[in-house]
């Protein structure tokens, strides 16, 4: 029997509404609590939220001086189509792409790395 139930994603970030509406717009969210400090977004089937850390360093990618501690993936019906959308909402791509066929990995404005994933059929 479960003891808890997972109720949302939290991100540290220097800009929180810049993040949140980055989150938004990619999942089709709504910006729901908005403060100088947090934002939270209700995405379909889950909370994600943008929080303000004084000096906030994002992770990095395969560099071990600040590990990349978590990341999102996103489950996408196009690849293609759900690259170029991250991209014009901000997102970086990264050069380093072992199974672009199956999944991108991309690091979100403030830096913290997601991937999108092509859907696995129910």
């Amino acid at each position: 029997m479960a003891v808890a139930r997972l109720a949302s994603i939290v991100f540290d970030c220097q800009d929180p509404q810049e993040l949140a509406r980055f989150w938004a717009v990619l999942t089709g969210g709504e910006l729901t609590i908005t403060t100088d400090e947090f934002v939270a977004v209700r995405a379909d089937r889950l909370w994600i939220a943008a929080m303000r850390v004084p000096d906030h360093r994002p992770p990095t990618w395969a560099d071990p001086a600040v590990p990349k501690q978590v990341h999102v993936d996103l489950s996408v019906d196009d690849l293609d189509t759900a690259e170029a959308e991250a991209v014009r909402l901000g997102a970086e791509l990264l050069p380093d792409q072992p199974a672009p066929d199956r999944y991108r990995i991309f690091l979100d404005p403030a830096g913290h790395p997601f991937c999108l994933s092509i859907q696995i059929p129910d």
